[in-house]
């Protein structure tokens, strides 16, 4: 089970760029499939939101080994392919995610620095 993750998410579509969004948006996930046939990452979820008010439209959550997630996070292809996301999608983010073991261990340490405090 991984314990680290990426989150990835976006808003709406740029008015006028929305063909370049859902092809990017194609292309986002075979370049994922790819990474993961290699074994770079575990695994990874596209979501999309229903209609809702806020700003997040949807995301995707990669799943992984922090070591090799925090490589990519870095690679030119990562950071050309976020970088073109910027140009096609409103409010692009990129967050580093705790996810089951990681997400364990994290509440262990919080609850240590809480125990400590009385």
């Amino acid at each position: 089970m991984a314990k680290s993750g990426l989150f990835i998410g976006w808003g709406p579509a740029a008015r006028g760029r929305e063909q370049m969004a859902l092809a990017l948006f194609q292309e986002t996930l075979q370049y994922y499939s790819r990474l993961q046939q290699q074994g770079e990452i575990d695994s990874f979820e596209p979501v999309q939101l229903e209609p809702h008010g806020g700003d997040l439209q949807g995301f995707l959550l990669l799943r992984g080994d922090t070591d090799k997630l925090a490589r990519l996070r870095v690679s030119p292809e990562f950071i050309a392919l976020t970088a073109r996301a910027t140009l096609a999608l409103d409010n692009i983010g990129v967050a580093g995610a705790y996810l089951g073991e990681g997400l364990e261990q994290l509440f262990g340490e919080y609850g240590k620095l809480l125990g400590s405090l009385t």
